[in-house]
């Protein structure tokens, strides 16, 4: 048995280092004798009877109940001594219930937890894939649990660095349980403190020091992810136990790599997802049945036409490939299910079979937030907008700070029809990264949905103004061009201005890669067409991934009715 010195409170679980109630470590054997007198429960049956009920006798510092009452007053000896002892077996019933309350009646499930980055205490950037990595892995195993909400990655990540009470995060991520941690480097000596809080009652439920070697990491993080369930008493299904004990990789090298990997990719840069390229290629040659590392490989080669002019037609086809191998390897690994789904939508414009791999990818993982997010992108396209924005709620509810499943949210509610939340939304995510230029576009296009062309010049004009090296005399050309010419004259400027920027851009490097896609945007302001569609013909043939809103995006209403629009768009294969 193990008792707190602080509190007195007895565990008979030799397993548990801490106090519930003050966090104090716990000991073997009984608290000092020193504490302060209290109360104490002892039995008045003699040896070999059955205990009576407990009474109360209190230590020399307080009042004590006498044996008898030959000493009362003689007018209160025709008093019932039943009513004497009334308060005594008041306070009895009151105490009573006061510590069954606290310490036998079970706390209520921890149904949620946050898992912050851990703290680098090296301070050193070649190391910072382990204090990220880390949590990152522990995150996505407590993820696969049905039963418990895990914030995701892009919601804890914006604590990095910042000294912030449990409480304080426990309440903006909306979860009941907090685990911080810190890892600390020397040479292949790892030194891994972590501690699990109870937000609620800002009790520590759990710490551990970890002291291994760097080739131990990966089995460290499964004896985390096993204490953690523990403690939070978690009621695993045989499907759920399943899911904890799977092993991704036994090696550790691989395992390391993959971190590494993960690590650049979610710096969403084109040089950052160059680099997580290599990490997740030399993860697979470690162990070339590493699922996980080929499910990273996909969504690196799926973002590159997304960030950057690169030809999806040339990233996509690898994308789908390492998606493929990783379902081949794994057949139920929701990472490769999504990844899989946004490639054949994108690339194959193949609906049916891209929402039947999301729906998979959701049913093995329902607490992951980026299928609900792409999914929800595949019925808002589709014209299923009621659906879309069940999916896409679903998605910022389990990841409330993520700049793009929120930025999303705010198109589909335009889509939808829904403009003032479309309104209210864009101002949410301009709070999380204020972006002046973005903000204004994105107005620019729910007021030009609405038909209020006056208002959507206005931040059309101020967008244009806040966007970076746009040339002031452009910025004249647009006002002039408004004032003259109204909404149409506008369009038309733009149109001049972006077709001469595309053409100078292709001009500087022949065998570069402009969207054609671009080009369609731009003679679309001005309402040109034939070049439209040509170009959206174009655009076709390079795969590009905006094609997949051509039956939604009001920037073609003006050829919607033109045949040669409408069979681009069953060419697609967007649903009716």
């Amino acid at each position: 048995m193990k008792r707190c010195p602080e509190c007195g409170r007895n565990y008979n679980d030799d397993s548990m280092s801490f106090c519930l109630d003050d966090g104090a470590e716990l000991l073997f054997g009984p608290a000092s004798m020193d504490e302060p007198a209290t109360a104490i429960l002892h039995s008045t049956s003699a040896p070999g009877e059955a205990p009576t009920r407990a009474q109360i006798h209190l230590t020399d510092q307080t009042a004590v109940l006498p044996a008898s009452t030959s000493d009362i007053a003689p007018q209160l000896r025709g008093f019932d001594k039943r009513l004497l002892a009334a308060p005594f077996l008041l306070a009895i019933i009151i105490l009573g219930g006061f510590f069954g309350y606290r310490y036998i009646t079970p706390a209520k499930q921890i149904e949620s937890i946050a898992m912050m980055p851990f703290e680098n205490r090296n301070s050193d950037a070649d190391t910072e894939y382990l204090s990220d990595g880390l949590a990152e892995s522990v995150m996505n195993r407590l993820s696969q649990l049905p039963d418990l909400k895990v914030s995701p990655t892009s919601s804890v990540f914006r604590y990095k660095g910042k000294d912030t009470d449990p409480q304080v995060i426990a309440t903006e991520l909306g979860v009941d349980a907090v685990m911080t941690g810190r890892i600390t480097q020397r040479g292949e000596n790892l030194t891994i403190n972590v501690n699990l809080v109870d937000a609620r009652v800002n009790k520590l439920l759990w710490g551990e020091q970890y002291e291994r070697k760097l080739s131990e990491l990966l089995t460290t993080q499964r004896e985390i992810v096993a204490e953690i369930v523990s403690k939070l008493q978690l009621k695993l299904s045989g499907e759920s136990e399943q899911k904890l004990a799977k092993k991704y990789t036994d090696n550790n090298e691989a395992y390391q790599l993959y971190l590494q990997g993960r690590y650049h990719w979610n710096k969403r840069q084109i040089p950052e997802f160059e680099k997580a390229i290599v990490f997740f290629k030399q993860a697979i040659e470690k162990d070339p049945n590493y699922a996980l590392a080929y499910s990273g490989l996909a969504d690196t080669y799926t973002l590159f036409p997304d960030y950057g002019d690169f030809r999806p037609k040339e990233y996509l086809p690898q994308g789908k490939q390492a998606a493929l191998k990783a379902l081949e390897l794994d057949p139920n690994l929701a990472e490769a299910h999504t990844s899989l789904a946004q490639i054949i939508m994108f690339s194959d414009y193949d609906f049916a079979g891209a929402e039947k791999s999301f729906k998979r990818a959701i049913e093995l993982n329902p607490n992951y937030a980026t299928a609900h997010h792409w999914y929800s992108r595949l019925l808002s396209f589709s014209g299923r907008h009621d659906e879309a924005i069940r999916e896409i709620t679903k998605a910022v509810e389990l990841d409330p700070f993520s700049l793009a499943i929120n930025g999303s949210m705010g198109l589909q509610l335009q889509l939808a029809g829904r403009f003032d939340e479309a309104l209210l939304q864009n101002k949410k995510v301009n709070e999380l990264l204020p972006n002046e230029a973005a903000f204004h576009s994105f107005n620019y296009y729910v007021y030009a949905a609405q038909g209020k062309y006056g208002q959507a010049a206005e931040e059309d004009l101020l967008a244009a103004k806040a966007t970076k090296d746009f040339k002031p005399e452009n910025i004249t050309k647009l006002k002039e061009a408004y004032e003259k010419g109204g909404w149409d004259g506008l369009g038309r400027m733009w149109q001049e201005i972006t077709i001469k920027e595309l053409n100078a851009k292709q001009a500087k490097d022949p065998n570069g890669y402009v969207k054609a896609m671009d080009f369609a945007w731009a003679y679309a302001l001005g309402k040109d067409k034939d070049k439209t569609i040509e170009y959206l013909n174009k655009a076709y043939d390079e795969r590009d991934l905006n094609l997949t809103q051509l039956k939604v995006e009001n920037t073609w209403d003006f050829v919607r009715d033109d045949p040669r629009f409408k069979e681009l768009v069953k060419r697609v294969g967007i649903p009716e």
